[in-house]
């Protein structure tokens, strides 16, 4: 079963996650809304929205997770030569809103149409705006040509979309992401859905209970990261 949510009450709790098991991909619950504080309570309780447009918000707590531990990153040979030449230029949080219509913008082989839709864009402005979601910029001769965005919270990471418009683009800002949260001790990307171009980049499939017990230590951790930096 999933579980229905109240869009006009100000509790923002959410049920346990591990109810999830009795759906397919992990459905929880349905309606709700995407107040940032909404938002982070989901992320902070191994929950994500993912709905189309016309239907009501839904939340998942899929099983297994796929997970990628940024030191665990898979750079392959092309790949390490790409960024030996120095092409491209990355940056954090220098264009979210640009980033964010890209990857809304941008068509995916196995998807008809987009789940970031309008309202999901305008909620992880705001989540921005509040300090919990990122972007990795990729620049080409000053023009953006891929970038990721994601929420962090604690010394996790919940990456949500990434979009390419040159090639290995969308990969060079997982680099640097990994790079960074290396640096600042940060334990996971939560990946959420297995894909195969994820799984060549090094991601993992953790079971769920597993990555709850992992999100609950490390979205609860405190971190000083200085996202404005390259």
């Amino acid at each position: 079963m999933f579980f229905s949510l109240d869009d006009t009450a100000s509790n923002s709790d959410f049920p346990d996650p591990r109810l999830a098991e009795t759906e397919p991909n992990g459905l929880l619950a349905i309606g709700g809304d995407l107040s940032a504080t909404r938002l982070s309570t989901a992320y902070r309780s191994g929950i994500f929205p993912w709905f189309s447009a016309g239907e009501p918000i839904l939340w998942w707590s899929p099983d297994p997770r796929l997970l990628l531990f940024p030191e665990k990153i898979h750079i392959s040979r092309s790949l390490r030569k790409t960024l030996r030449r120095g092409d491209y230029r990355t940056t954090f949080d220098e264009a979210f809103s640009d980033v964010i219509a890209n990857c809304a913008a941008t068509p995916r082989q196995d998807q008809p149409g987009t789940w970031i839709i309008d309202e999901m864009i305008d909620a992880y402005i705001k989540l921005h705006h509040h300090g919990y979601a990122h972007s990795v910029e990729v620049w080409h001769e000053n023009k953006l040509v891929g970038g990721l965005y994601g929420v962090a919270i604690g010394s996790a990471f919940y990456g949500e979309s990434m979009f390419s418009l040159m090639s290995n683009a969308s990969k060079i800002a997982l680099v640097a992401l990994t790079r960074k949260l290396q640096h600042y001790g940060f334990h996971f990307i939560d990946c959420q859905m297995e894909t195969p171009h994820l799984l060549t980049l090094g991601a993992e499939s953790v079971p769920r209970e597993e990555f709850l017990k992992m999100n609950a230590i490390a979205s609860q951790r405190q971190n000083s990261i200085l996202w404005s930096k390259g």
